[in-house]
């Protein structure tokens, strides 16, 4: 037998292994052949999370009773009034609690040590039967190290720290109320078409100062939901010591933000969003922690690596921040039971996972321009330790909570990412279609308008692996941070501050500005995905940056706040763009164009500027041209019939010129146009 044909029947040998273990993985490789090559990588990494979900069924219990080890890990009130605690600290010669129940002596209550590495300790009930620990009261976990060093550290497991006055480190409070808030709403139901507004509690008022999750409740979910978003992802809830860290060096996993207000008060903002029908998740950091040690993880039990890797790998040298070692079991429990922490006692409905490439790679994404060759998605670049924690996690929340949503960060392009555990996949529902922001900042800041290339911005638009869903956006927070521009900015620029006012003549320069912001947005909603994302503020062109109070500022809150009183005013231009971003997203929720099948775009007209597609049986027809208008411009359907105007970015209250009657009717003929078998001729099609 030649050497090639051994090679060959090697391979096909291998394919046939693969299917045979991975359920669903002939399906993988019929939408997509070209991962045939791949399928053993497939095949062991699906084995991997099998093997890892069969060991927890095994030592544990199931994958049910191993991701509630806040059930027993951290401190507890017992039934009979006294105290359990449990820690896991392995490099730890010694480990006790104190606090102010004890007056803060660190060694009159030891813990006892079990095996691997963990330790408990239970403490009988008063005499009395009063509270051994109140609530509110101060606690801290004390380890001695193997070098015989004796440090104060807060739990892993803590509920809720706080930092008082101008203390730097934060406290460990033990968080136990006596009347716990009672959630009053039921959950919504998973939406079809997901209209996401990305939100920040701490900016969320227009004054110079950190908002509260009570501000954030009773004055900015109502404006969420006028808007016709069907969901917030909440960002910097889990307890960061760096407030301009934007909530991703997390230093408490389990800990809601105090700064913001109490658990309690989450809990209701949570709950009054789901009377709203608004779904909530949470912008989970499960890619790396603070090096805090003090109030953070780092160094738990005096030693580099506990909860993360040894050494470099255990490094994140461009965030400057530790990494979870994925395969040790007790790092698997905590974060698994972080991740079920949120969903029961927070009620959230799903995750926005962050830094899902840093995860997914050694190289951590780092210098890397991922191409596209699949070559880059295989072999011994791919940290498959925290793949298969991230296929357990996603089983984790589809298997317990079915409704419940997933998103993944992740800016390669990592095919299967959005394809079921079962055809060998990660499980995510969908990812960030990341380079849809980047191709608007380019084409404002390289490119004239005339020099805009459609063919080009509808690649991008389109470019989505099939059946893998993506959440589209213009722009985040990523685009609105100090450093860059937001699309407002880059469009109006200094003139936001002068020429907003319906006072005053509309310039070139506003009068562009406003036409592109709606266009844009509309086109990204409409082609981009299989869901949209809007920053807070962004929907109406908020000016200026956003920028977190910093020693480089000295220490301003002046731009970390958002100005949500400017579309209250009537003498204001912002009230137009927020006008159309409501209607935009009240359209969509009539339709669903979001949750119907990929657009058929039918024209993209170089010359013209013209770009003209259909979906959810609506005809969407963008003229991008900064001069031209066109009379009787044929536009290929497949629909017959009549055709009226639904949506007009030219219409008066979106702050456009109104040239358009909304009282005409459109036919289309029998005609062929553009390979479509009906066409219709459009009166007019207005330059921006």
């Amino acid at each position: 037998m030649a050497a090639s044909e051994a090679r060959a029947d090697c391979s096909e040998a291998a394919l046939a292994e693969a299917l045979a273990d991975v359920p669903e993985l002939a399906r993988l490789l019929e939408i997509d052949p070209y991962l045939k090559p791949f399928a053993q990588d497939f095949q062991r990494r699906y084995k991997r999370f099998n093997e890892t979900l069969n060991n927890i069924g095994e030592n544990e219990g199931g994958i049910d009773k191993f991701s509630r080890g806040y059930e027993s890990f951290g401190v507890h009130r017992c039934a009979d009034g006294g105290l359990y605690c449990k820690e896991w600290a392995p490099g730890a010669e010694g480990v006790f609690l104190t606090g102010d129940f004890n007056d803060w002596n660190p060694f009159s209550y030891p813990y006892k040590k079990l095996d691997y590495g963990k330790w408990e300790l239970y403490i009988p009930p008063k005499r009395n039967k009063s509270l051994l620990v109140p609530h509110g009261s101060k606690l801290k976990v004390v380890i001695r190290s193997k070098s015989g060093e004796i440090l104060y550290r807060i739990s892993p497991w803590a509920k809720y720290v706080t930092r008082e006055g101008d203390n730097v480190n934060y406290d460990w409070i033990h968080w136990d109320p006596e009347h716990p808030y009672k959630f009053k709403h039921s959950k919504p139901k998973k939406p079809r078409g997901l209209r996401i507004y990305e939100s920040h509690v701490g900016i969320s008022s227009y004054e110079g100062k950190i908002a509260s999750y009570k501000h954030f409740t009773c004055n900015v979910l109502p404006r969420i939901k006028d808007l016709g978003y069907n969901c917030i992802q909440m960002m910097a809830i889990m307890e960061h010591a760096y407030y301009a860290s934007f909530g991703y060096q997390i230093t408490s996993f389990f800990a809601a933000s105090s700064r913001y207000g109490t658990p309690e008060e989450l809990k209701e903002l949570v709950d009054t969003a789901h009377s709203m029908g608004i779904t909530v998740l949470l912008d989970v950091v499960h890619s790396h922690a603070s090096k805090n040690s003090e109030d953070g993880l780092n160094m738990f039990d005096g030693t580099d690596s506990c909860y993360f890797h040894s050494g470099p790998r255990g490094n994140h040298d461009l965030w400057d921040s530790r990494l979870f070692a994925y395969s040790s079991w007790e790092v698997l429990r905590f974060l698994l039971s972080n991740i079920r922490w949120w969903v029961e006692e927070y009620g959230f409905d799903g995750f926005r996972f962050d830094g899902v490439t840093s995860m997914l790679y050694h190289h951590h994404g780092m210098g890397q321009g991922f191409s596209g060759d699949y070559h880059e998605y295989f072999g011994l670049q791919v940290d498959e330790d925290a793949l298969i924690y991230l296929m357990l996690a996603n089983h984790l929340i589809h298997t317990l909570y079915p409704d419940s949503i997933t998103v993944a960060e992740d800016v390669s392009g990592m095919p299967a990412l959005c394809s079921p555990i079962s055809q060998g996949g990660v499980g995510f529902d969908y990812r960030l279609a990341m380079a849809i922001p980047d191709k608007w900042i380019q084409l404002l800041k390289e490119f004239k308008d005339e020099d805009w290339n459609m063919g080009n911005i509808v690649y991008t638009l389109t470019n989505r692996r099939y059946l893998e869903k993506c959440i589209a956006y213009a722009e985040s927070h990523d685009q609105a941070l100090v450093g860059d521009k937001t699309l407002a900015f880059w469009l109006m620029d200094a003139e936001m501050y002068t020429n907003m006012s319906v006072l005053t003549p509309f310039t070139p320069v506003i009068d562009r500005g406003i036409q592109l912001h709606k266009m844009i947005r509309l086109i990204t909603h409409a082609l981009g995905g299989e869901g949209y994302l809007n920053f807070m503020g962004n929907e109406f062109g908020h000016p200026e940056w956003l920028d977190f109070p910093r020693k480089g500022n000295n220490e301003s809150y002046h731009y970390a706040r958002r100005q949500f009183h400017l579309t209250d005013d009537d003498l204001l231009r912002y009230k137009f763009l927020n006008n159309f971003d409501r209607d935009m997203n009240k359209l969509e929720e009539r339709c669903g164009w979001l949750s119907a099948p990929q657009a058929h775009v039918s024209e993209k007209h170089e010359a013209n500027k013209i770009i003209a597609f259909e979906r959810a049986g609506l005809l969407f027809i963008f003229n991008f041209h900064p001069s031209k208008s066109y009379t009787d411009y044929r536009v290929g359907t497949t629909l017959p019939g009549k055709f009226k105007i639904v949506l007009d970015t030219d219409a008066a209250e979106y702050g456009g010129h109104q040239r358009l009657d909304h009282n005409t009717d459109f036919f289309s003929e029998d005609f062929k146009h553009n390979e479509r078998p009906y066409s219709l001729l459009v009166s007019k099609v207005f330059k921006i």
